[in-house]
Order: C-alpha cells, then sequence, then structure tokens
C-alpha cells in the first residue's frame, strides 16, 4: 500500500551563485510539488532561476522553469507550480545571482 506524505520537499540558501540541487528524491518515491517559496533576504536587488530535471543534473535553458525572475530587496514570492517526478535520478534545483541572498523552499508530497 502506498503512503502519500504531504512536507517541505527541500530548502537551500545557496552559497554561491552556481546551480545547486533544492530537491532530489530517494529511492522508489514518486514525488509532486505544489509550491516553491522565494525569499530575498538581502538588502539588495537580485534574481533567480529554477530547473527541473527529470533524470539527470543538467542546469541550463534545456530545463529551466524560471530564468533571471528578478526579486527586489527582502521580497518573498510565492510560485504555485506543478511538478512530478518518479526517478530518483531527477533534480529540481536553484541559482541565485548573489551569494547567501535567497532561501528557495519547495513544498509538496512524497508517495512511497
Amino acid at each position: 500500500m502506498s503512503t502519500l506524505q504531504e512536507k517541505q520537499l527541500g530548502q537551500l540558501r545557496p552559497a554561491n551563485t552556481t546551480a545547486a540541487s533544492l530537491y532530489s528524491p530517494a529511492a522508489n518515491t514518486t514525488w509532486v510539488a505544489k509550491s516553491l517559496v522565494v525569499c530575498n533576504t538581502s538588502g539588495a536587488a537580485c534574481s533567480f532561476r529554477a530547473f527541473h530535471d527529470e533524470d539527470g543534473t543538467t542546469y541550463d535553458e534545456t530545463t529551466a522553469l524560471f530564468w533571471d525572475v528578478p526579486l527586489a530587496a527582502n521580497e518573498t514570492i510565492t510560485i504555485s507550480i506543478l511538478l512530478a517526478g518518479y526517478t530518483n535520478a531527477g533534480n529540481v534545483a536553484v541559482r541565485t545571482s548573489v551569494a547567501n541572498a535567497i532561501t528557495f523552499t519547495l513544498y509538496g508530497a512524497e508517495i512511497t
């Protein structure tokens, strides 16, 4: 019998400006993401990118969900999103234009 658990799938505050994995599911886990909260914790404007690669870790234009989205200083946005995955080789990743400026939180559910 499968179990559905709603939860925070991942949270990350990147310490640099390269793309990093926000969520990578465990083996034998199907998942669904419902929302992405993006919070600029700095006093300066910056931007972010988000990626979904279902079967790997390619974080470029081919897997982009959001590209250079601007955030004002101290701004928080919540993005309603429907992402689903079924392989533990996949990843949701994020990138910020300013190190230590943005916290990303992904909410959804895992089915095991």
